[in-house]
């Protein structure tokens, strides 16, 4: 992580979009059927009041952070659902964002690989507890590093998308198809940054490995395995992993920043190969309302095999877990996502059975914070207050170091590249164990 400002260019938030947090040691569980909090009040139904609290809430968001467009759904039994569209989806002509337009997801990828691996785990395919190097070869202590570690993100392993060279050649060419193998050299020109085990520390590279790991046990490329296996089954209709930088119509723009100033650039079109099973999908709003209890419930999966994903060790943050592939953020279950132009949340309450997705136009954070997380917190401080989302966020100081902390908690996301320059206090949680070697 700590590579020199000029170097690191308009790519400093990338790295620290990827939350390098490294928690306490795998041993501090929850029980899996324990995840739900105890029971609060019932919650109201969204009257008129509410939802236009709820409507201000999400028109300020997009104000003070500069968003362009932002689709949010907030369902819960006994309510009428809350689905807006606010913005626009194409800023040149002013098109107006619409709740079946299709986004990119980032990271919600990455719940789609992990299922992947976890039916084939039910299957018999795979176990857990087998080092990865049964099913890739040619990964640094790949006997030592198991299947389980690398969906908990525990593996030490360096993840290519922090690596210099990674991001020069990203920059140059935002267009370029790559290979997984062409992703994992950079990972591997690292030595590993810690123990199999001994810490957290979220790494694009483990879910690259884990997508290999499907290829090679079911014989068959990881995007026709993901669409007849997981997204079918799940009722999908409009969820896609792309091979190229294809994107289906109807979708909106996205916007991101290329330079230290802020210079906002399209990126719709750009090839999200680089991401592949860390990132690289699509999805609309219906869809998403869907996936969201698929994964919190783990419909595709068998209960013993869903319970073990929803076990999630702590990663040293209060309120704050990581499963296999999932997170739980003080009761909401899903993941979040990050591409350049595109941003996501995908949860889901089980305690009151609510779902809640945001899908944004930009990726462009404000003061430090992703506005995706902005978009949440916003939602959920009416609807479930008991039960706020709130990944932790760092603001800039002109005062702290160039390098981003690598125990400075923001998102569970695929990093995205060309973000503005910043520079980051000290952490406001307890300072994590250091990194070994790093």
């Amino acid at each position: 992580m700590g590579r020199g400002a000029g170097r690191r260019r308009a790519v400093a938030v990338a790295v620290v979009l990827l939350l390098a947090a490294q928690g306490c040691a795998s041993g501090a569980r929850m029980d899996a059927f324990q995840m739900a909090r105890s029971p609060s009040a019932t919650p109201s139904p969204l009257d008129t009041g509410t939802t236009r609290r709820l409507d201000e809430a999400v028109k300020g968001v997009m104000h003070v952070a500069n968003v362009p467009g932002v689709i949010v759904g907030f369902w819960r039994p006994g309510s009428d659902p809350y689905v807006r569209a606010f913005g626009v989806a194409d800023k040149d002509d002013n098109t107006p964002m619409r709740p079946g337009l299709h986004m990119r997801i980032g990271s919600v990828t990455k719940t789609f690989t992990v299922t992947a691996v976890l039916q084939l785990v039910d299957d018999g395919k795979i176990g857990l507890d087998d080092p990865i190097s049964k099913y890739v070869s040619g990964v640094p202590d790949g006997d030592g590093i198991t299947v389980r570690q690398l969906a908990e993100m525990r593996s030490g392993l360096f993840s290519y998308t922090e690596d210099p060279q990674w991001e020069k050649d990203m920059l140059a060419n935002p267009m370029r198809a790559w290979t997984p193998r062409e992703l994992l050299k950079y990972a591997f020109d690292h030595p590993p940054v810690f123990a199999p085990g001994a810490k957290f520390q979220y790494s694009n590279t483990n879910t690259i490995l884990l997508g290999l790991a499907v290829e090679k046990v079911s014989g068959r490329e990881l995007h026709e395995y993901l669409t007849t296996e997981v997204i079918e089954p799940s009722g999908l209709k409009d969820t896609t992993f792309p091979t190229d930088a294809s994107f289906p119509e109807p979708h909106a723009q996205g916007y991101t920043a290329q330079d230290e100033q802020g210079k906002i650039v399209n990126a719709t079109d750009w090839n999200p190969s680089w991401a592949w099973a860390a990132g690289a999908m699509t999805s609309t709003l219906d869809d998403m309302k869907k996936w969201a209890p698929v994964l919190a419930k783990g419909t595709l999966l068998k209960p013993a095999t869903q319970a073990a994903r929803v076990n999630a060790p702590s990663v040293g943050i209060s309120g704050l877990r990581y499963g296999l592939g999932i997170f739980d953020d003080n009761g909401w279950l899903g993941h979040n996502g990050s591409l350049p132009g595109y941003q996501t949340v995908v949860v889901q309450l089980p305690e009151q059975e609510a779902t809640l997705v945001v899908l944004a136009n930009t990726d462009i954070p404000h003061d430090g914070n992703e506005v995706s997380t902005l978009f949440a917190q916003a939602i959920t401080s009416i609807t479930t207050p008991d039960h706020v989302y709130t990944l932790p966020a760092a603001s800039t100081s002109p005062a702290a170091s160039p390098a981003p902390s690598p125990t400075t908690p923001r998102s569970f996301n695929t990093p995205t590249p060309l973000a503005p320059a910043t520079t980051l206090p000290p952490p406001a949680h307890p300072t994590l164990p250091a990194t070994p070697g790093g």
